[in-house]
């Protein structure tokens, strides 16, 4: 049984760090961008760059994924343009809040202002799912009324479910999102953080090491977290 069940795990294991390596979770930056916090996570360097020790990157990856699994309320964040859509995506799927285009200051430090805004976007939702001979408004007053909800869905149409502050936030881009590591760290709200080898593994609860750039190993990793 022993013998069975180190065959299996191998094999799975082999199976995982093959997948690693087809999406390209090993790649880190360029050697002169890294931070020296990542010195443990680093296997190698090859042609200048920094290779992860993706060993390591599927140990880490279980402990974000036994935590992602007990919270209820959970928040993904990666506004740069080639992560964003893959952000949308993985929430929706899972039920999960995001944000993928802008990180707007205060979002969890200054929670009651936020939620109002976000209070306000619904309600213009509603309003505008009226026929419009009852709103009581001009055409005007209407297309106005969209501008605004345009503006503010952008910002919080990944958040508009979010009801109270989370107690987990899943980051894509550490040093992007400088903004929403701090505003976590202040409250004492839990992240997990896919680290590249320019991150800075101090500032997260749960690291995984993985090229957080890549939209194919950012998926892969975001996959296995949520499954």
């Amino acid at each position: 049984m022993l013998i069975d069940f180190e065959m299996n795990f191998n094999k799975t294991m082999k199976e995982k760090l093959k997948a690693m390596l087809e999406t390209g979770v090993h790649f880190g930056h360029q050697v002169r961008r890294w931070n020296a916090k990542m010195a443990p996570y680093i296997y190698e360097e090859k042609n200048g760059i920094h290779i992860l020790d993706i060993v390591q990157t599927v140990d880490e990856l279980e402990k974000a994924r036994i935590a992602f699994k007990k919270a209820k309320n959970v928040v993904f964040v990666g506004t740069r343009p080639q992560i964003a859509p893959v952000i949308k995506n993985i929430a929706e799927e899972c039920n999960a809040h995001y944000v993928n285009t802008r990180w707007v200051g205060g979002l969890l430090t200054n929670w009651s202002t936020i939620s109002a805004c976000i209070q306000n976007l619904n309600d213009l939702d509603k309003l505008l799912e009226q026929d419009p001979k009852t709103t009581g408004l001009t055409k005007k007053e209407l297309v106005q009324k969209e501008k605004e909800m345009e503006r503010k869905d952008k910002f919080f149409g990944g958040v508009r479910q979010l009801s109270s502050l989370p107690d987990l936030v899943v980051i894509v881009g550490q040093p992007h999102e400088r903004n929403a590591v701090l505003e976590c760290q202040k409250l004492n709200i839990p992240t997990i953080t896919l680290l590249d080898s320019n991150c800075d593994p101090s500032y997260t609860t749960y690291g995984i090491p993985a090229n957080d750039d890549s939209t194919r190993s950012v998926e892969f990793i975001l996959k296995q977290l949520v499954s």
